[in-house]
């Protein structure tokens, strides 16, 4: 392998779920570089590829389908924040969600249908049909958040897409 192949491995190890962009950013190399290391490196199954939500993720062989998933969504500072909150909380409505974490009710239900999409997040409701979200898998879900360290560029893009969100809320 290369060393530009090495260095792109070596990201993608420490940045399970890392997106194209974000790689081309962190290693401070051309698209074309990483895209074409990149193929070579998804050939000989030392990368996985998997395309979530609108980007292309990439992880080490290792992680199974739903941590690939989780990994993607969990790259997202609101998901984060969303399930840091409910990890603590064990349970916890909506509406309240939205409030502590001061954003749209629909930015909430949005981000909540893709952690039910991929089985991180269950609604149950109670006798009077009022939607509580459990975590589905407390203990796989803290061991990923535990694996994401989001860099000050990526926490930047969350941050405006929360703003945009906001905004069109309104």
């Amino acid at each position: 392998m290369t060393d530009q192949g090495t260095r792109i491995r070596r990201r993608v190890d420490s940045k399970p779920g890392v997106h194209f962009n974000a790689l081309v950013r962190g290693l401070d190399l051309a698209p074309g570089q990483v895209q074409y290391h990149l193929r070579g490196l998804l050939a000989d199954d030392r990368v996985v590829r998997e395309q979530l939500y609108g980007k292309t993720h990439y992880y080490p062989p290792e992680y199974d389908d739903w941590e690939r998933a989780a990994l993607a969504l969990l790259r997202r500072e609101t998901v984060r924040d969303l399930l840091l909150t409910l990890l603590e909380r064990e349970r916890a409505r909506p509406a309240d969600l939205a409030e502590e974490l001061d954003v749209a009710r629909s930015t909430v239900e949005w981000h909540v249908g893709h952690l039910q999409e991929q089985d991180l997040v269950e609604k149950r409701r109670d006798d009077r049909n009022r939607v509580t979200l459990v975590p589905t898998h407390p203990e796989r879900t803290t061991r990923l958040l535990a694996a994401i360290e989001p860099s000050l560029p990526e926490r930047m893009v969350d941050r405006f897409t929360r703003l945009v969100d906001d905004l069109l809320a309104e």
